[in-house]
C-alpha cells in the first residue's frame, strides 16, 4: 500500500541573475512500513527533498501526496495540523525545549494537538527508546544519544503516517550512531512505521530496505536492498 508519491518536484533558488535547481523533476513513491535511505554529497539536494515532503518548505513545482492527501493543496492552517499528526520530524540537533522534561518534551505533540496522552502508548515508546529511568530528565542533563532517543519518541508518539530523518546520526560518536541507527530500524519493524532518512553514510544507508541516492537534484539511483 502506497503511503507517499512525489510527483515531478522540482525546487529552484534565485541567486543574483542564476537560477539554482535544488531538486530537479524528482519522482517516486514509498510503501506504507518502508525504510528509505536518502543518500547524496553536501549539496546535492536530499535534505531539501526531506523538507517538501515534511511540509516545511514549498517546491517551485510538483506534488507530495502522503496518505492519498495533497499537501500543498491544504490552507496553511490544515497543513500544520496535518503535519502535527501525520509526519513526525527527526533532526540532527534534536530540537528538544531545555525546560521541559524528557516526558514532557516527547508527549508536547499530543498536548499540542489537544489529545489526551495514551500511558500505555507512552510507556511502550519509552520503553522501546530505553528511556524509561530518564522521564524527569531535563535535556542538558542528557548525552546526545540520549537526547536523539528523546526525539525519535516525540516523532513516534503521535503514530504518524511518515516519520522522516534528517541526519540524524550527524552529531553523535559512533557508538551512539549505531545505537541510534538499530533503535530507528527497530520502531521501523515494531511498530510498521514508514521512515524516509537522509544520511551522507551509505554504510548507515546500507540499514534501509531501499536507497535513493540523489546528485546535482536529480535521482541517480534507486535501489532495493531487501524485501
Amino acid at each position: 500500500m502506497e503511503i507517499l508519491r512525489v510527483e515531478h518536484l522540482t525546487k529552484t533558488y534565485q541567486q543574483g541573475e542564476t537560477t539554482i535547481a535544488a531538486l530537479n523533476d524528482v519522482s517516486f513513491s514509498v510503501e506504507k512500513g518502508e525504510f528509505v535511505a536518502v543518500i547524496g554529497p553536501s549539496g546535492s539536494g536530499k535534505s531539501t527533498l526531506l523538507h517538501i515532503i515534511g511540509g516545511v518548505d514549498k517546491p517551485t513545482s510538483g506534488k507530495v501526496f502522503i496518505d492519498d492527501v495533497d499537501i500543498f493543496k491544504l490552507k496553511e492552517s490544515s497543513l500544520a495540523i496535518f503535519r502535527r499528526r501525520q509526519v513526525g520530524l527527526i533532526y540532527q540537533f534534536y530540537n528538544l525545549i531545555p525546560v521541559l522534561t524528557v516526558e514532557e518534551n516527547v508527549t508536547l505533540p499530543l498536548l499540542l494537538d489537544g489529545r489526551k496522552v495514551d500511558e500505555d502508548q507512552l510507556g511502550d515508546v519509552l520503553t522501546t527508546l530505553n528511556l524509561n529511568d530518564r522521564l524527569g530528565h531535563l535535556p542538558n542533563q542528557l548525552s546526545g544519544g540520549q537526547q536523539q532517543r528523546v526525539s525519535i519518541s516525540r516523532a513516534l508518539i503521535t503514530r504518524p503516517a511518515i516519520v522522516l530523518a534528517d541526519e540524524p546520526t550527524g552529531n553523535l560518536d559512533s557508538q551512539s550512531t549505531a545505537e541510534i541507527v538499530e533503535l530507528l530500524s527497530l520502531s521501523n519493524q515494531k511498530y510498521k512505521q514508514t521512515l524516509i532518512m537522509v544520511t551522507h553514510n551509505e554504510r548507515i544507508a546500507l540499514q534501509a530496505d531501499r536507497i535513493i541516492a540523489i546528485v546535482d537534484g536529480k535521482i541517480s539511483r534507486d535501489e532495493v536492498i531487501r524485501k
